[in-house]
């Protein structure tokens, strides 16, 4: 199992690299400020911000914000996978496109080759991962930038993300609860699951063996005060064999145990290759809820199609899957009628 899980990680790297480079940040160089500026990558709807804070993660800003969009509209996150970028990722993910189809905000925020020549979030090391600091700090300065600059609905703000984006989004939720009103984490891990680079594969190849209420202790630990409860959908596909399935069901755990959500007190339904287990609050609102796609391997599961939300090129670790998860996620966002401008 182990040699099979080590093969599966080095295809995201080139042959020449290190299996421990993945994670293996590059010094950090200050960041200097400068008005905000936008650039616009080739092909993309997507255009660079600058100057949206202090940025002590060092990390880069892409937003697209539908022109005359209104006041108290919605505001989306989008974080990529390792050996991939906001405009790639958003080709075949299509949140940009959506985004001019129901009216919302969207931000994605990039790594740097500087900080990780994978250009991998850093989800495991607690400097990046702490409320106000380092790259989640980052990445709430962006949030807060591009809401402001979109006068979004301040509790209609989403975080989504795969892999190792994926395991940031359950970061950004489990610190800042009092900001996002809910996230979907595709194939990624639970809150705490490592601490260095070497315990990062372990949790990868198989989710610490922790109980649910462990597991929610980690996210008691760093969540502050407050009544906001963000929803949480968790994607995963069955076949994954970089991050283990395992993890989506301890993240699931980790969310049920916050909420005081009985295990066993599930709604399931199905759909053609997938199984989705939702855990309901008292009215009724889907507070947790776990997807498995059958068959699916490490990815975020796209498929082309007419409109926002569709895959216009192929990408690394975009599978094709029969279904945009964009359009399903947004739908879980309440993000589902056509804006009318």
């Amino acid at each position: 199992m182990r040699d099979r899980f080590k093969r599966s990680v080095e295809r995201l790297l080139p042959a020449e690299a290190r299996l421990g480079d993945l994670f293996r940040p590059s010094p950090r160089h200050e960041e200097r400020k400068a008005p905000a500026a936008r650039r616009r990558p080739a092909g993309s709807m997507l255009e660079e911000v600058t100057g949206f804070g202090s940025n002590p993660g060092a990390l880069r800003m892409f937003a697209h914000i539908p022109e005359g969009l209104p006041a108290g509209r919605p505001l989306v996150l989008v974080l990529h996978g390792c050996q991939q970028d906001a405009a790639g990722y958003d080709r075949a993910a299509g949140w940009a496109s959506l985004a001019e189809e129901r009216g919302f905000a969207v931000v994605y925020a990039q790594q740097r080759e500087a900080n990780n020549p994978r250009l991998c979030f850093t989800w495991f090391r607690p400097s990046e991962v702490t409320r106000d600091r380092g790259e989640l700090m980052s990445i709430r300065q962006m949030v807060a930038h591009a809401a402001d600059r979109a006068a979004s609905d301040a509790g209609r703000i989403f975080v989504t993300g795969l892999s190792a984006g994926g395991a940031m989004a359950a970061a950004v939720l489990a610190n800042y609860p009092d900001v996002f009103a809910g996230g979907a984490v595709i194939a990624g891990l639970p809150f705490g699951a490592a601490r260095d680079a070497t315990r990062a594969f372990e949790a990868m190849a198989q989710a610490p063996a922790r109980s649910a209420r462990e597991w929610g202790d980690l996210l008691r630990a760093v969540a502050p005060d407050g009544d906001r409860r963000p929803a949480i959908s968790i994607w995963h596909g069955t076949a994954d064999d970089t991050v283990a399935l395992s993890n989506a069901a301890a993240l699931a755990g980790q969310w049920r145990d916050l909420y005081g959500l009985p295990e066993e007190a599930f709604v399931e339904k199905r759909a053609k290759s997938r199984r989705t287990r939702i855990w309901p609050d008292g009215e009724g609102r889907a507070l947790v809820s776990l997807t498995e796609i059958e068959g699916l391997g490490h990815g975020t599961p796209v498929t082309r199609g007419e409109g926002g939300g569709y895959a216009v090129s192929d990408e690394p670790f975009m599978l094709e899957a029969g279904f945009s998860s964009t359009r399903e996620i947004a739908r879980s966002f309440g993000i589902a009628r056509r804006w009318r401008r």
